[in-house]
């Protein structure tokens, strides 16, 4: 006896940081979100989204870093 066959997602890299960044937006088409649970790798998503959420923070402290480092001029 054996399990149900899932399908292989065929997902691209670029098709992953594109649903990760959407998501991170906030906005997107319940069509086109249906079609990324289809295609995308869940484990592929996970570590894309980390990474954007690490680059994200890491940029909001470089910003305040830069901004509290420059002089006020007064």
């Amino acid at each position: 006896m054996t399990g149900p066959v899932l399908p292989e997602r065929k997902g691209s890299l670029i098709r992953t940081v594109q649903a990760v960044l959407w998501s991170f937006i906030g906005i997107r088409k319940t069509a086109d979100y249906q079609q990324d649970i289809e295609k995308l790798n869940p484990f592929h998503i996970l570590g894309v989204g980390i990474a954007a959420a690490l680059l994200f923070v890491l940029g909001l402290i470089a910003l305040v870093n830069w901004v509290v480092g420059q002089p006020t001029g007064l």
